[in-house]
């Protein structure tokens, strides 16, 4: 199988299913984002960190293609098979998150996103973690969408901060608390 198909050389691509639509439609917009998202997990879990850190990356990447999976599926073809996400997945994150809070000092300001490249990375992919919740709420205006997938972006959202602080403690890193100029 060729990885090129010359299919989408007119600006269409097609979902799951076999719908065609234009490549800027909110669906690939989306997804799209969740797959650029999952790329900079990637690059996070290809840091040095801790055994369990990186299969809890490997397992929210597995979720990552889940979620990608459904938002690239045709509305129109609501029995197509495909994997589910579960409320024990936002369990889990929760769950993650709790774990790795209790060896955190409590926050007592916002931190400014740095302090070593790991924890940039982090950060980065907090960032688009958010973009794509964004754009999943923006689609769900239009046509119907799991309110697990906004959920587990969300929480996901937060995971990813919870460990860059995390990572500051465990890779020696100084967090730069943000004082704003009052």
């Amino acid at each position: 199988m060729k990885v090129y198909t010359k299919t989408g050389d007119k600006g269409e691509t097609a979902l799951f299913g076999g719908k065609r639509v234009p490549k800027n439609h909110h669906r690939i917009e989306a997804y799209g984002t969740v797959d650029e998202l999952n790329s900079w997990i990637g690059l996070i879990r290809d840091q040095d960190m801790d055994q369990k850190t990186k299969d809890t990356l490997i397992e929210i990447q597995d979720r990552l293609f889940t979620l990608g999976a459904e938002l690239a599926a045709d509305p129109d073809k609501p029995k197509l098979k495909k994997p589910d996400l579960f409320e024990s997945d936002i369990v889990f994150l929760e769950q993650e998150m709790d774990r790795m809070d209790n060896d955190l000092e409590p926050m007592k300001h916002f931190v400014l996103p740095g302090g070593h490249t790991t924890v940039s990375y982090c950060h980065v992919g907090r960032c688009v973690c958010r973009r794509a919740e964004r754009l999943v709420v923006a689609m769900s205006a239009v046509e119907s969408v799991d309110d697990l997938i906004i959920q587990y972006l969300n929480r996901l959202s937060d995971y990813l901060f919870v460990l860059s602080r995390k990572l500051s403690v465990d890779l020696d890193a100084k967090e730069i608390p943000w004082k704003p100029r009052l």
